[in-house]
């Protein structure tokens, strides 16, 4: 009996640890991506907004410099939007909404 109960303990730390391993990996889908400021369509950023805002989805102009869209790795400062401009790796101060 006491050996069944260790074998036990044995199992569920090996668990707990391959399970505390994977959290803190980042998958390699997200590994493969960037955060890219200022080439998402009003409403459809997946984060970051400004002041006044929740989050994802919560942009209110197009192309709005202070939100992000994940895209893939080193495409943001290539991607065009109209005017001439492009993604950016930072938070950027064009075309935010009229406060």
């Amino acid at each position: 009996m006491k050996h069944k109960a260790m074998s036990a303990a044995i199992v569920a730390g090996a668990v707990a640890t391959a399970v505390a391993g994977l959290s803190s990996t980042v998958p390699a889908h997200a590994q493969a991506k960037e955060k890219c400021y200022g080439v998402s369509l009003k409403g459809q950023n997946d984060c970051k907004a400004g002041a006044g805002t929740t989050c994802a989805g919560t942009s209110t102009v197009d192309y709005q410099g202070n939100a992000w869209t994940l895209v893939p790795k080193g495409t943001c400062v290539t991607m065009d939007v109209p005017g001439g401009r492009h993604g950016s790796l930072t938070e950027l101060t064009r075309d935010l909404p009229e406060a």
